[in-house]
């Protein structure tokens, strides 16, 4: 069983886009590096898995993941000196303010030992690489929240929701009509008694729980 370090702290609120890779070369050793978002610790297993079986041939696969909820951090050296892969890569994606992100790096060792500040550069120097190339996008927090009202004040609240950019992640059409809306921290203040001035206080206005999301 490989070593893992495993930590419980805060972390970024910036995400991955889509998955994107780096590699440099020091002393004839590549260092291949791969990311991807990822929103649990078992699509960053999934993920790190993955790697392994594309580069299975290789000397290492460390790894290092980010996660938001339960702020998980894990880190393996995967056979490398301790503290000089794992660690290292984690606080290359703690330095871009990341979360939900796993990063695996392919060492295919070039026949020169490297040492241990070598080594931390290199696993270093390798996600930020990968980083270079990616998107890189913030997130906001909000609330969401469940309105249902009668099919006759749909119009006004989706002129309500558009003027406040708010956003409309789904309609539901029964006897009523559901919205299911993220609301924007920023324009949370207020809404509630917007919603009920606009309807005569006909709408049930649901406030479920607290969300990150993309900013785009």
């Amino acid at each position: 069983m490989e070593k893992q370090e495993v930590q419980r702290e805060a972390v970024g609120c910036h995400i991955l886009a889509g998955e994107s890779m780096g590699e440099i070369v020091e002393k004839k050793s590549r260092f291949i590096a791969s990311l991807k978002p990822v929103s649990s610790e078992e699509e960053a297993l999934a993920f790190i898995d993955s790697v392994r079986k594309k580069y299975y041939d290789a000397r290492h696969n460390c790894f290092a993941y980010l996660l938001r909820e339960g702020g998980i951090a894990r880190s393996s050296d995967d056979g490398e000196p301790s503290g000089t892969a794992g660690r290292p890569m984690l606080e290359a994606l703690r330095g871009a303010g990341l979360t939900n992100v796993a990063a695996v790096v392919t060492r295919y060792f070039g026949g020169t030992l490297l040492g241990t500040g070598g080594l931390v550069r290199a696993y270093t120097q390798a996600v930020q690489q990968a980083l270079a190339g990616s998107e890189i996008v913030a997130m906001g927090l909000g609330m969401r929240y469940k309105v249902t009202v009668d099919y006759g004040m749909t119009g006004k609240l989706q002129h309500l929701f558009a003027g406040r950019q708010i956003i409309m992640e789904d309609t539901v059409y029964t006897d009523k009509v559901e919205f299911h809306i993220l609301v924007p921290g920023e324009a949370e203040e207020g809404i509630h008694r917007e919603i009920m001035e606009l309807t005569g206080a006909k709408a049930a206005v649901e406030k479920l729980c607290a969300t990150w999301y993309p900013l785009r």
